[in-house]
């Protein structure tokens, strides 16, 4: 018997030397834990709750998140729905990074949403060490955003805050900034459909109105047209600020929609956000086998000189190869209406001149009619039914990439059924038919083009 005692002594003692490193590791863990990450450690839910509303404060509550606000009760308010809206959204965050949802299910975070910044200080919910922010800010396991006149932008900010605070506690992101804001923005982006209020993540918004206030296509268009839209190595280089411009929000947005959706750099980008989130992903995704700097880079510049609302960049991807010289011999090719910018092969000379002819119908998109559907048909000409960036839907339009300007773009050249042409630039010749890219999918049919080098003046043959 007192063997066997012994007997167990010593395997109680070699248990507790076995798990014994385990503990001192789970206890340092702890340490950087609480260290980085003290909120978690320290969160007294209950007793936060009963300090907001001692303060008059009013609380709303969800699996995920506890919001406090001091936005007086309105009328048909959308506030107390917020998290709701939260709690779906970590569900998208989740899938977006495959995380089971087991693992987050008690995660939890606190956000303030401000009106009066004194309430939240006096009620020591908003401590002296946040610095001042103008809409935002996360500290991991809380935030705080400022109350908005437009519930859509509201929502937004809570979204993106949060998305912050998901990236920071579960994920230990410590990422450049491009990547930080640009995930932040593009998860955050959404719409309410009005039919059973359901959320619906919509990173390339379909309509502005579903982004109401927000702004970030808008921002792309004015920084292109001032020629003042950088480069992705340029939003690469982002550095990080207290206060971020809307400008800064808008390219790093840009950049995550370009990777994340590109069919050249989706693969590379699944692979960067398979961690760790460090200052390296930059430098892991560049590093991608496959990934071509001057290309990426002219792929988005195209990007953001295109990019709309209902932007699909899979119909808009572009074939950059050179083609061969247009000779005085007529060349064909179709050009189909369901998709952007078209290389055809044709390699044109700089100051030489051309000749295209255009033929056919396409539809270009639908409208009703009665009870049914009334296909938009149009030539080459367009038709003036509607229009986009100052062209009829339709038309037949004629580019040159060019690369010398401050803000690489296409150069429009030509348009129409009969087009005379002096190329300015070697290199290819881009086709496309005018339509918003937000319509590609309703188009259909192709229109056929003719192009010869302008010394044989003869008429291009019929179609047999």
């Amino acid at each position: 018997m007192t063997c066997f005692l012994i007997q167990q002594v010593a395997f109680l003692i070699f248990l507790t030397l076995l798990f014994l490193p385990v503990h001192v590791l789970a206890g340092e863990q702890k340490a950087d834990h609480a260290k980085l990450y003290s909120d978690r450690i320290n969160f007294d839910w209950k007793n936060l709750i009963h300090r907001s509303r001692l303060a008059g404060l009013q609380v709303f509550e969800s699996d995920h998140l506890v919001l406090i606000t001091d936005r007086p009760p309105r009328a048909g308010d959308d506030i107390e729905e917020l998290p709701e809206v939260f709690d779906e959204a970590v569900n998208i965050w989740a899938d977006h990074y495959s995380i089971p949802l087991s693992v987050v299910s008690d995660w939890k975070v606190c956000a303030c949403l401000i009106v009066d910044r004194e309430r939240f200080r006096k009620a020591g919910l908003l401590p002296d060490t946040i610095p001042d922010f103008t809409n935002g800010y996360c500290d991991h396991y809380r935030f705080w955003f400022v109350d908005q006149s437009n519930p859509a932008y509201r929502r937004h900010l809570m979204l993106h805050e949060g998305v912050h605070a998901f990236t920071a506690t579960v994920l230990k992101m410590s990422a450049p900034t491009w990547y930080t804001e640009g995930i932040a923005e593009w998860l955050a982006t959404h719409r309410l459909v009005k039919e059973g209020n359901i959320f619906e993540h919509t990173p390339i918004p379909s309509s502005p109105n579903d982004v109401e206030q927000l702004g970030r296509i808008e921002t792309i268009h004015r920084l292109f047209n001032a020629g003042q839209a950088a480069g992705i190595q340029d939003v690469f280089r982002l550095r990080p600020t207290r206060h971020g411009t809307i400008n800064s929000y808008a390219l790093a947005w840009s950049v995550v929609a370009f990777l994340a959706t590109h069919p050249r750099y989706q693969e590379a980008f699944a692979a960067m956000e398979q961690g760790p989130f460090d200052d390296q992903i930059t430098q892991r995704l560049t590093t991608h086998a496959g990934w071509n700097s001057v290309v990426a880079s002219r792929d988005f510049n195209a990007f953001i000189s295109e990019l709309d609302y209902g932007y699909d960049t899979e119909s808009m991807v572009i074939d950059w190869s050179q083609g061969d010289p247009v000779t005085d011999k007529w060349l064909t090719t179709s050009v189909v209406a369901d998709r952007g910018w078209q290389n055809p092969g044709w390699y044109l000379e700089a100051g030489e001149r051309y000749r295209l002819q255009a033929t056919g119908l396409c539809s270009v998109g639908t409208i009703q009619e009665g009870d049914g559907q009334l296909d938009l048909e149009s030539t080459a000409d367009g038709i003036s039914f509607d229009w986009y960036r100052g062209k009829p839907l339709g038309r037949l339009l004629v580019a040159q990439w060019v690369t010398k300007d401050s803000q690489p773009h296409f150069e429009l050249i030509g348009e129409g059924a009969e087009i005379n042409i002096t190329a300015r630039h070697n290199g290819p010749l881009f086709l496309k038919i005018n339509n918003l890219p937000g319509r590609l999918r309703e188009c259909r049919g192709e229109i056929r083009v003719q192009i010869v080098h302008v010394e044989s003046t003869e008429r291009a043959p019929s179609k047999q």
